[in-house]
């Protein structure tokens, strides 16, 4: 079993639509192993996204990831970050398929509702900021 960080972003969380998002892994065979609300200050936000820190969007992905609360969440299964991550669809909806959440939901490339990582280093990074170990529960 694998073990993957999913967000939903601010304007997921603005448009209500938290739900939806879990609804879609869980539906996928997924299994929630952790969750929770949050508010990221623009430090913590920019130590989450250092991987980005010389990007010129980075600026712009921080204010964005700090505006409001979030939900973070482990997810767990079977090749569970290429699925997520299909799930999700392509960073830029316009290039997302049809019924992939970011398809259906997002705004624009920076508002895309949704994050997961995209590597298992990523998810070993991302999945302790937010967890530590007795707060996630095993599925399997």
């Amino acid at each position: 079993m694998q073990q993957t960080l999913s967000i939903v972003k601010p304007d997921g969380v603005q448009k209500n639509i938290i739900g939806e998002v879990i609804t879609r892994f869980e539906r996928a065979g997924l299994k929630i192993a952790a969750l929770r609300m949050v508010k990221l200050g623009i430090e913590e936000a920019g130590r989450f996204y250092i991987v980005h820190k010389e990007r010129p969007f980075y600026g712009e992905l921080t204010a964005f990831i700090s505006e409001g609360p979030i939900v973070v969440m482990v997810i767990e299964g079977k090749d569970a970050i290429k699925r997520v991550r299909d799930i999700m669809g392509a960073t830029n909806p316009k290039e997302a398929r049809p019924g992939t959440i970011r398809a259906d939901f997002a705004t624009n490339i920076e508002r895309n509702i949704v994050h997961g990582s995209d590597s298992p280093e990523s998810a070993a990074y991302e999945i302790p900021f937010f967890f530590s170990a007795p707060d996630i529960m095993k599925n399997s």
